[in-house]
């Protein structure tokens, strides 16, 4: 049975296609959100840019006819601008007064549910506005085309119980073929039937079922880091495969992510020099207003956003201890930007640049739309290796949640792709405090 959606402002500014999403259903728009894509379309980030793409789509589809009377989607559907009736919203309860945005569009689904023999629903990323559709006799939605289901995210690791002969096979040959399922690049760990103890780590190949063991990693590790656990021994051999171009880590505050990723990174730029710069990037979340309030120069003003990245780097070449070293002494990743080996920045700079044969991490990419990492792979250019690091229970974008995140996104869409690889880290290793606070609080 036929539909009719009201879409929130929010959904637009989250994806600028969503009115072609809804197949064969109509699409109505309140009139209060032309008034508010006026309002974002000045802004530089991702939501000014969706805002201004959304403002052509509408205009171009101006073209075909009145946009009040509605015009034919692609899909069967039709698109409607609706006024807000004055009547219906001041029939609304007085306790609703406050944000007129909101309550327009409330009216516009009331109005529509009163006059329509179809089923109508709110689309709404906004939790408050869809529980006030909710205490309105409204039905409400969240936006869920790019949605993931988190509880079930693909860990990127699997266990399999084997003979002693696989595992032995495994070794002699170098590789074995197992009648589980696997996916392209999964991280398998072979447990044998006997003696539960005795265990062998492998990668599965292109070819499910086909698996090849672990290599040993040198003793002193990789850049100075070794890897403390199972999970980070799999990140590491994915991060260390050129034919691998694209890695996704996640996991909790403490358990490694973005130390294994400039660790890796740091390798290859510079010791095996398989890369031409190690380039690493951060969404900067406040920036429209924050930044510009800072003192100092751009790397000064950048400098609260970076440290975090600059801490890893101090981890690495052991100079933490920066208050007490000579004056004339630099630290370590200030030279590598001095020779150009190395390259932070905001993710913001990416966007419109080609980017060959570099090593990119993507580092709180949790905080990215589906829509911006998309952005941000079809930057990559030949022989670059493109690193997505986050936690997605730590979100600061309000547009985003943990099932509809840009990180989590590619991780389902690139389970299959055997140029892609993906590891979910658990253990934390930063301190014991840092793996009991995260426990416990």
């Amino acid at each position: 049975m036929k539909k009719a959606f009201v879409l929130d402002t929010n959904v637009l500014l989250h994806d600028p296609n969503a009115i072609f999403r809804f197949e064969d259903n109509d699409v109505v728009l309140p009139i209060t959100i032309i008034e508010e894509l006026d309002r974002f379309k000045k802004q530089p980030q991702e939501t000014g840019r969706n805002a201004r793409q959304v403002s052509r789509t509408l205009d171009d589809l101006r073209a075909q006819g009145q946009l009040t009377k509605g015009i034919a989607l692609p899909k069967g559907g039709m698109l409607r601008v609706a006024l807000c009736d004055r009547i219906t919203l001041k029939e609304l309860p007085p306790e609703l007064e406050g944000d007129q945005a909101d309550n327009a569009i409330l009216a516009v689904a009331l109005e529509l549910k009163n006059q329509c023999q179809c089923p109508v629903a709110l689309v709404s990323k906004d939790t408050n506005l869809r529980i006030k559709a909710d205490v309105l006799g409204l039905a409400a939605e969240d936006y869920s085309t790019d949605k993931v289901d988190f509880e079930e995210l693909y860990t990127g690791m699997t266990e399999v119980v084997v003979s002693s002969e696989t595992i032995s096979q495994l070794f002699q040959t170098g590789q074995t073929s197992l009648t589980e399922k696997t996916w392209p690049n999964q991280a398998v760990t072979l447990v044998d039937s006997l003696k539960p103890s005795h265990t062998a780590l492998a990668l599965a190949g292109e070819q499910s079922g086909e698996v090849v063991p672990l290599p040993k990693f040198p003793h002193n590790g990789i850049s100075r880091v070794r890897a403390r656990n199972r999970e980070q021994k799999f990140a590491f051999e994915l991060l260390m495969q050129d034919d691998i171009s694209l890695v996704t880590l996640v996991g909790k505050a403490g358990t490694g992510k973005t130390l294994l990723a400039i660790a890796a990174g740091l390798h290859k730029v510079a010791d095996e020099k398989g890369y031409s710069r190690l380039l690493i990037a951060r969404p900067i979340v406040p920036m429209g207003r924050d930044l510009g309030y800072l003192p100092g120069d751009i790397d000064e003003k950048l400098t609260p956003w970076m440290q975090p990245l600059y801490d890893n780097f101090d981890l690495i070449f052991g100079t933490q201890e920066a208050a007490a070293q000579p004056p004339h002494w630099r630290r370590g990743h200030e030279e590598l930007i001095e020779q150009g080996l190395l390259q932070i920045e905001p993710l913001t700079y990416i966007r419109g640049r080609t980017i060959p044969r570099q090593f990119l991490i993507v580092d709180e990419a949790q905080n990215l739309t589906p829509h911006e990492v998309k952005t941000i792979l079809t930057r990559a250019g030949e022989d670059t290796k493109v690193v997505l690091t986050g936690d997605p229970e730590q979100i600061d974008n309000p547009y985003v949640d943990a099932a509809s995140n840009g990180l989590t996104y590619v991780v389902e869409r690139f389970k299959t792709e055997p140029i892609a690889g993906h590891i979910t880290l658990y253990q934390g290793e930063r301190s014991d405090l840092a793996e009991r606070a995260a426990a416990l609080l």
